[in-house]
């Protein structure tokens, strides 16, 4: 019996995260995902998705040390960014920077357990400074240095901004890569999995990762949503908007979910931020446009919000431009992404689903004359 879409098919056995789609929960290593987002950075989160055990004090200043000592950017890659820049959209030039990476990774290619725990950190490390290196780039502004006294979330600000970043915001950015970090086997997930069961390296893994990310079914949906937004203008255009795109069969961004049956727990941590912060910055349009179109759309199509519904709007306030924000749900879910693949390495078998065959049977080979 085949299950398109592999909905109800369980492909590996993990210890990183897990949903209850009816309940609308979500556990890292245990924990319930609105604890998490409530209380703990993103760099222990960095640690407990790899480790799966939270950090000590100690433990999570030295995994700190060495993300902080991994921001810059090798040479190679600086040099690469004005054509990138220029040429490529910002996850085309993620995904070449990410397979680009491999060449001048110190670990090169050792397999060793350890030598992969070193090159998921520095992928981790590297990716804030490639996407704030490629907007800077792109916009003819000066690059900003990777400042080591801040945090993943605050150094990624300094460095898109180029100015020190509020700690409120700064906080805001790191609950949404709290959130972003990891969501059991997606699309890009799974992706990363089939790579690294052919033993393929781990560069290669996430390659393949962010194409998958790329697509708006996926990771383009908060691009989508934002875009979305901008374009109803008040609230009091959700409605009609809403009915004008399911009267023409067309998508509605940032909601619904293939796991979740209810409202996705992150989306309800994302709400509550994008409503404060919309209050403490003086923009409460967002917040009303998001919420309208979420009361509107279930009124007619019964669809709940998912993640990138409220983290588009998020993210709008914090200054970040909408072709970024797929990038940066990247940037939190090679934390994901890379476990994951630590985790098949570990105990490895390749995947290799089967098929239905759709096709004609019984044929018979005619010359091309005959034809």
């Amino acid at each position: 019996m085949s299950d398109k879409g592999l909905r109800e098919v369980i492909a590996a056995q993990t210890s990183i995260s897990d949903i209850d789609g009816a309940a609308g929960r979500l556990w890292y290593v245990g924990y319930e995902i609105e604890d998490l987002a409530r209380n703990a950075s993103f760099e222990e989160v960095i640690y407990l998705l790899h480790n799966l055990e939270l950090p000590t004090r100690a433990e999570l200043e030295k995994l700190n040390r060495f993300l902080v000592r991994e921001r810059e950017l090798h040479p190679f890659l600086a040099r690469m960014m004005p054509t990138l820049a220029q040429n490529t959209s910002p996850m085309s030039m993620l995904r070449t920077s990410v397979s680009a990476s491999s060449a001048f990774d110190p670990d090169g290619w050792d397999e060793s357990p350890e030598a992969e725990y070193r090159k998921a950190m520095r992928l981790i490390a590297e990716t804030p400074t490639l996407i704030a290196t490629f907007d800077r780039v792109r916009t003819g502004r000066e690059v900003i240095p990777p400042d080591p006294g801040l945090s993943h979330a605050a150094n990624f600000l300094w460095m898109l901004h180029g100015q020190e970043p509020d700690p409120e915001d700064a906080d805001v950015l790191d609950t949404t890569f709290v959130l972003y970090a990891d969501h059991t086997m997606n699309a890009s997930t799974f992706t990363a999995r089939i790579i690294a069961s052919t033993l393929s390296d781990t560069f290669s893994a996430m390659t393949g990762a962010i194409g998958a990310l790329k697509g708006p079914l996926h990771g383009g949906a908060n691009e989508e949503a934002q875009k979305m937004a901008e374009e109803v203008g008040k609230p009091e255009n959700a409605e009609a908007y809403v009915r004008d795109r399911l009267a023409r069969k067309e998508k509605i961004f940032g909601f619904g979910h293939a796991v979740y049956t209810t409202m996705d727990p992150r989306a309800t941590v994302l709400k509550q931020l994008c409503k404060d912060l919309g209050e403490r910055l003086s923009q409460p349009k967002w917040y009303e446009i998001y919420s309208a179109l979420e009361e509107t759309t279930f009124e007619q199509k019964g669809l709940y919000p998912n993640v990138d519904l409220y983290a588009a709007g998020v993210y709008h306030m914090l200054g970040i431009p909408t072709d970024l924000m797929t990038p940066i749900f990247a940037l939190a879910r090679m934390v994901g992404w890379t476990a994951h693949v630590r985790e098949q390495y570990a105990n490895n078998r390749i995947i290799r689903p089967g098929s239905e065959y759709i096709g004609p049977r019984d044929r018979t080979y005619v010359s091309l004359d005959e034809r």
